[in-house]
């Protein structure tokens, strides 16, 4: 009989390690993670959390700049509609002259194809993201003017279109649902952002 001690280190390499995972039911059980308020809204009620996609949405839709350019009879509706009487500033709807401050073009009217190099030319100096209105018959399709050769059968043509405004020319009002409608769109496109 040996009266050697046999050390922890020794028994345990003695026997083969067998992991403990618990038993199947309680391995199987969902986890439930306790419910707490976040401290923002316990220090702060009323606070609204969201993704910085639907700030800087909300920010582009709210401050459009667009650039007016118009080219014929369309121009004077599109002139009114920034008038008093529809008052597109409370929109954050503010025209500028520029190109490269500007996010969003109004075509207006009869585009030539004299003219469709200047109008790309114009599109490309803007920065991105950037929109386009196709306002009235005429930037549309070519309205009245479909038969004869110089005119452009549609601005799109030559540059991409988000929205297009009916009518021949539209009224102010109708100008004014063709950015409510871009508006919409910029606060859809936040999700193909990144």
């Amino acid at each position: 009989m040996s009266n050697e001690l046999v050390s922890p280190a020794s028994a345990a390499l003695a026997r083969p390690y067998k992991p403990d995972f618990g038993g199947e039911s309680t391995r199987l059980l969902p986890v439930e993670l306790p419910v707490t308020k976040a401290v923002y809204r316990m220090a702060l009620p009323g606070v609204l959390q969201v993704g910085a996609d639907t700030v800087i949405a909300m920010g582009r839709k709210s401050s459009l700049w667009p650039m007016t350019f118009g080219l014929a009879c369309c121009a004077i509706e599109m002139i009114g509609t920034f008038m008093a009487n529809h008052d597109l500033d409370r929109f954050g709807i503010v025209p500028w002259p520029s190109p490269r401050q500007s996010d969003v073009m109004i075509v207006s009217g009869t585009v030539t194809k004299k003219m469709a190099p200047a109008i790309k030319l114009l599109y490309e100096q803007m920065p991105n993201p950037k929109w386009v209105i196709s306002m009235g018959a005429c930037a549309t399709n070519g309205g009245p003017y479909t038969e004869y050769d110089r005119v452009l059968q549609g601005v799109d043509k030559i540059i991409p279109v988000d929205v297009y405004v009916a009518g021949c020319p539209p009224r102010p009002e109708a100008l004014l649902d063709g950015f409510l409608a871009l508006q919409r769109k910029i606060m859809e496109e936040k999700r193909m952002v990144g």
